[in-house]
């Protein structure tokens, strides 16, 4: 008997299972729920539904350019030593070659069209995995494409420059995964974000006593230089260049003839908080 769509959507509602692995175990019990629910758990396929409120804070970035084309990703798992396996690093390939092949909408819309890759991902390496995030990227042909892995997947980074150089897009790349940039260029940051830097460095000099007792225009520069030696050290252009420190990276820029269009650096688990486990604990009621 073919199984409908709308008993597809209640049994992987129930298992969490793939479309296909859904579609399947419907087929192969005549579309009785309970026997195609019992068949999926037979198989280990349900077992990916355990994991689903797991802190999954570990993984790989990654990065490719392609042509005109280019596409930056994080895909995440609970633990490094899966994180390093072979098994892994495919799930994380066949997922960058999904995402530009499909190029779907967004994170959500992606780990649908994923899901039965990464159920059967799941069961065979035993943890939670999932698509953090990704972004896809196109250039003009007359741009360049700058890309950098760094420590096998921990950091990847993308970034376009204006020109083609090659040489010089690459450098960029190993810079921006080095130092940490949020901003091309000073103009680039939010004014939200400037005002926010200048409260605080205010707050900051109303404790100094010395401070305050200065005319308030030098309280004033004074605010000024705090607030822009803060931003300055998160502004791609207002960083030592990692190549030649006695350099900024504006300067760089200037003397290659090329600016910086856009950059994307994805470092793995960043923002999430890890699970500290208490590993006696956890053997234990495994045991009992």
């Amino acid at each position: 008997m073919a199984a409908t769509i709308e008993l597809i959507k209640k049994l992987r509602e129930r298992t969490n299972a793939g479309l296909n692995d859904c579609k399947k175990a419907l087929e192969a019990n005549n579309c009785d729920l309970d026997k195609a629910c019992d068949w999926l758990r037979e198989q280990g396929i349900t077992k990916s539904a355990k994991k689903a409120n797991r802190i999954a804070a570990e993984g790989l970035a990654d990065v490719n350019a392609n042509n005109n084309e280019a596409v930056v990703l994080e895909v995440n798992c609970e633990t490094d030593f899966v994180a390093k396996g072979e098994k892994f690093k495919k799930l994380v390939s066949d997922t960058r070659d999904y995402l530009l092949k499909n190029k779907p909408a967004n994170v959500e819309a992606a780990t649908q069209g994923l899901t039965s890759i990464y159920a059967d991902a799941t069961v065979a390496m035993g943890e939670k995995l999932s698509l953090r995030r990704y972004e896809i990227v196109n250039k003009n042909a007359n741009e360049c494409f700058g890309t950098y892995i760094h420590m096998g997947g921990k950091i990847a980074v993308l970034v376009v420059i204006n020109k083609d150089d090659k040489e010089l897009a690459e450098n960029l790349a190993m810079h921006i995964a080095a130092n940490n940039p949020t901003y091309i260029c000073p103009h680039c940051v939010p004014k939200e974000v400037l005002e926010n830097e200048k409260k605080i460095a205010l707050e900051a000099a109303k404790s100094d006593q010395k401070l305050m007792s200065k005319p308030q225009a030098i309280i004033d520069k004074i605010i000024e230089g705090k607030v822009h030696k803060t931003l300055s050290e998160v502004i791609l252009h207002e960083q030592a260049y990692l190549l030649d420190d006695t350099k900024k990276v504006e300067q760089v820029l200037k003397e290659k003839g090329a600016a910086v269009i856009k950059f994307i650096r994805y470092q793995v688990g960043e923002g999430i908080e890890k699970r500290v486990d208490d590993f006696v604990n956890e053997v234990m009621s495994q045991a009992k």
